[in-house]
């Protein structure tokens, strides 16, 4: 469209689709602040000038590899500043940023790089198995590099930056819809999807985040990362930049509390991003309390809801601090806000139990029945969402776009209500519900009663097949440290807080839950360890 006097819809000319290419937040921030530190990782630092002119410098060697505007930049690898820089080269050429999660095996990457068309391969050196299968999944790969010296690689990511030392790479010019990261979903329900993010969508984004989520942020400012880059944290650290705060990492492989309170002690962090699992693990940890975290004012939580019991423990340790939205990855988390304000410490008639918030700035919220149509206020149904958050859709994949969208908005697959207020309350994953004795039963309700006993720490509900009522649910619960619950106990306990239908037929006691790379414990994960346990099979539970 661009450089053409294009026609829209009722004669109003629109001259260009351009937009600011995302790199230039990182030339903004270098240009105002180019002696503050931008970002800290163990005893190093880089300052924005320095964040900048590398990510010049690394533009400059993949553009000499071949790499242009479109073309896929695929990332394997640990947190690390590097891995960090290479967001920004990639989106200083208008090519697109593939991010992995570094949990993934080796063939998973390899159908990663195949399934987005990636031109070059930037890899840690910590996984050779996983170059190896790239490289045999896609030989005509123009570059394989190496975080860190490699023996697999050609070459490493440092000397790349070091070898193209004060160059200076122009930003490439980008349109609204032109693609500058494409976010792999999870893959909780088969194959991951490359959700495509571009650089219009994504510069509302981070106005939306700004809005909502972190307001009055300022260079003054300091945020730890807790969580992968390669996904909501990256986002979240994208959005930091657009406001020149230090991003501080944690300095091990390993997610360690103390550690984190540390660092938010000694740089006065502000804010982080987290998943619920491990905000619980941050605030449940005893070194809380031996660390001044007075500094925080917004510990974010998203992922998936956080049970209200995790929720109150949090805030007596924290205070009103914590604030939670709801969004996919599609929808790159803009969908609803529970700013810390309305955090409740206490149950109370005032208290709106169980919400994920009301709706994001300029996005749209609506509660549909399977036709489509909008419900009334109170009924369930499947949360849809429209507005500029929202993705451009899945890469090559129409047959999951049509599935994902209906009538301009797009599916969640999240099951919910609206109260006559705009909250919006989350009540299950429609493919976590299941049928028992012709009665649909939605396992958010019975996990949340199951949490407020004294002995439960964390607990997945899930419905398995059965001869007799077509399925029944099995319980997996976490006892805190310490604490002994029996089976019979538990259920006994239940009886007056659930319906007796919805009872769990079943109850397992486990050390830990299987989570994801994102910290999420998700039903598919838990499945798979009944399976390999040997305690359920594809006919049902086994005596």
């Amino acid at each position: 469209m661009s450089g053409e006097n294009q026609r829209i819809r009722g004669g109003i000319p629109r001259v260009s689709n351009r937009v600011m290419n995302l790199a230039h937040l990182l030339d903004q921030a270098a240009r105002r602040f180019p002696d503050r530190d931008g970002f800290v990782w163990g005893e190093r630092s880089w300052t924005w000038a320095e964040m900048s002119a590398r990510a010049q410098a690394l533009a400059a060697a993949l553009r000499a590899h071949g790499v242009e505007k479109g073309d896929r930049v695929l990332v394997h690898a640990k947190n690390c500043e590097e891995m960090w820089i290479s967001l920004f080269a990639t989106f200083r050429l208008g090519a697109v940023w593939v991010p992995t999660n570094f949990r993934l095996v080796p063939d998973e990457v390899a159908y990663l790089a195949t399934a987005s068309g990636a031109k070059v391969f930037l890899c840690h050196a910590d996984f050779p198995a996983h170059a190896a299968a790239v490289r045999a999944a896609s030989p005509n790969l123009a570059l394989l590099a190496s975080f860190e010296p490699a023996a697999f690689a050609e070459t490493s990511v440092g000397a790349l930056i070091e070898a193209h030392a004060g160059a200076e790479v122009a930003l490439a010019d980008v349109e609204y819809d032109d693609p500058c990261w494409f976010f792999f979903t999870s893959g909780t329900t088969g194959r991951p999807k490359a959700a495509v993010l571009t650089h219009g969508q994504m510069a509302f984004v981070i106005t939306n985040h700004l809005c909502d989520l972190t307001p009055a942020t300022t260079e003054r400012d300091a945020s730890l990362v807790v969580a992968p880059l390669s996904h909501g944290a990256g986002v979240h650290q994208l959005v930091q930049t657009a406001r020149a705060v230090k991003t501080v990492l944690l300095p091990g492989e390993r997610f360690d509390a103390e550690i984190a309170w540390t660092l938010v002690q000694e740089h006065g962090v502000s804010n982080m991003f987290t998943v619920p699992t491990i905000l619980k693990m941050l605030v449940e940890h005893p070194s809380v309390d031996r660390y001044d975290h007075s500094s925080l004012r917004y510990v974010i939580y998203a992922g998936a809801p956080m049970y209200r019991e995790d929720q109150k423990y949090a805030l007596k340790k924290l205070g009103p601090v914590i604030v939670q939205y709801f969004g996919l990855g599609e929808v790159t988390g803009n969908i609803t806000v529970l700013p810390g304000a309305l955090h409740e410490a206490e149950d109370g008639p005032h208290v709106k139990l169980g919400t994920c918030g009301f709706e994001r700035t300029g996005m749209q919220v609506q509660i549909q029945d399977d036709a489509g149509a909008e419900v009334p206020y109170g009924q369930q149904g499947e949360i849809c969402v429209c507005g500029p958050a929202v993705f451009a859709g899945y890469y090559e994949n129409p047959e999951a776009n049509a599935k994902s969208f209906r009538n301009g908005w797009f599916r969640t697959g999240d099951l919910g209500f609206m109260d006559p207020e705009g909250f919006v309350y989350i009540t299950g994953r429609a493919s976590d519900m299941y049928i028992s004795g012709g009665s649909n039963i939605y396992p958010r309700e019975i996990e949340e009663k199951i949490l407020t006993h004294p002995a439960i720490a964390e607990v997945a509900v899930l419905g398995v097949p059965d001869p007799t009522w077509g399925e029944i649910g099995v319980a997996v619960c976490v006892p805190k440290a310490g604490a002994v619950v029996e089976e019979g106990e538990l259920i006994a306990w239940m009886g007056d807080k659930v319906a007796r239908y919805k009872l769990p037929r079943k109850v397992f006691f486990w050390e830990a839950l299987p989570k994801s790379g994102y910290g999420k414990i998700t039903k598919k994960m838990v499945r798979e360890e009944l399976e390999a346990r040997g305690l359920v099979s594809a006919e049902g539970l086994r005596s």
